[in-house]
């Protein structure tokens, strides 16, 4: 049990990161347009996150915990996971790069599954699927930011800037209520999977069969989203400059249409229970918007720095989880 106990704890503490890392995503465009200052930012969007186990049914979840064959999965194959997406999560913190904790736990899992039993532990249809989204999901964001931005200047265009800007200033703060809220949904689950992963290796939790929805106990899903809604609040300042400020300029209808477009995209992929990256979908959004305008209004070199961290991620976060685990092994622990 006090295994299990340290690894639920291991599990909120990548959640509180969660939120620490990707809190840029839900406040870095209402912060660089001046709409709310960082620390109202912070408590408008960690309010969100909380709520939003309220409006979202814990379907990613359910998928998340069938990622890995239940009976490989243990309590130091879980622990492993989470030390590789940890990892990875404070080293891109570090470089500033917004990166996807949500991917960065995927391939920590994946890492030490491999090591411990071979591909075949993994469940290849989800792990397909969730690639595919890593590119999906960031062109759906631009496509709709992109989308959202033409008509908003259709019908807006030829009005002062000023009245413009107003009126958006206000419904940015829906529209960074919507991401937020959006963002708890989806990222949270991740953790709740992890743990109820955790709870199944230990005997506290029946697997669901094939085909049926895994149960998720009401406090894994309280512990989640306070844990996220926590490390929101607590800014993640490195991310939000790179997002809010170095990849575009961002006016109040902008940060509107960026936010709106990326709401819009993980609503839908929560209702379909597809773990996607919050921070692959707001970029991509953001990207979006700038190039409304031109394509020079995008600074395609950080940008591309970006890109390369996505890439990276879960082949990162699987060779910590890797060596974290043949580690744990070779100091005897229960792997």
């Amino acid at each position: 049990m006090t295994g299990l106990v340290l690894i639920v704890a291991l599990a909120l503490a990548f959640d509180f990161i969660n939120g620490f890392h990707d809190a840029a995503n839900s406040i870095a465009t209402v912060v660089s347009t001046r709409v709310l200052s960082p620390n109202a930012a912070v408590l408008w969007a960690a309010a969100f996150n909380f709520i939003a186990f309220l409006v979202f049914s814990t379907h990613v979840a359910g998928n998340i915990a069938r990622g890995v064959d239940a009976r490989v999965v243990t309590l130091g194959l879980v622990a492993a996971g989470l030390v590789g997406a940890v990892v990875w999560d404070l080293l891109t913190w570090w470089w500033g790069l917004p990166t996807s904790s949500s991917h960065a736990l995927l391939g920590g899992l994946a890492g030490a599954a491999v090591v411990k039993a071979g591909f075949g532990a993994l469940d290849a249809a989800f792990f397909a699927k969730t690639a595919l989204f890593i590119v999906l999901s960031p062109l759906v964001g631009a496509v709709l930011g992109f989308g959202l931005m033409a008509l908003t200047m259709a019908l807006f265009g030829n009005r002062s800037q000023r009245v413009v800007d107003r009126g958006f200033r206000r419904m940015q703060l829906v529209s960074a209520a919507l991401y937020s809220l959006g963002h708890g949904g989806n990222d949270a689950q991740k953790t709740m999977g992890i743990i109820v992963a955790a709870l199944i290796a230990n005997g506290q939790l029946a697997a669901a069969g094939r085909g049926e929805l895994q149960h998720i106990p009401l406090w894994v899903v309280l512990a989640c989203h306070a844990a996220m809604g926590l490390g929101t609040l607590s800014g993640g300042w490195r991310i939000v400059k790179t997002m809010g400020m170095k990849i575009t300029r961002l006016a109040p209808v902008g940060g509107f249409c960026a936010e709106t477009a990326g709401a819009s995209t993980l609503f839908m992929a929560t209702a379909l229970g597809i773990p996607v990256s919050t921070t692959h979908t707001i970029t991509g959004a953001i990207i979006g918007v700038g190039t409304v305008r031109k394509l020079s209004a995008v600074r395609w070199g950080v940008a591309g720095r970006i890109v390369w961290a996505w890439v990276l991620t879960v082949p990162g976060a699987a060779a910590i989880s890797a060596v974290t685990f043949l580690g744990l092994r070779a100091a005897g622990v229960p792997v």
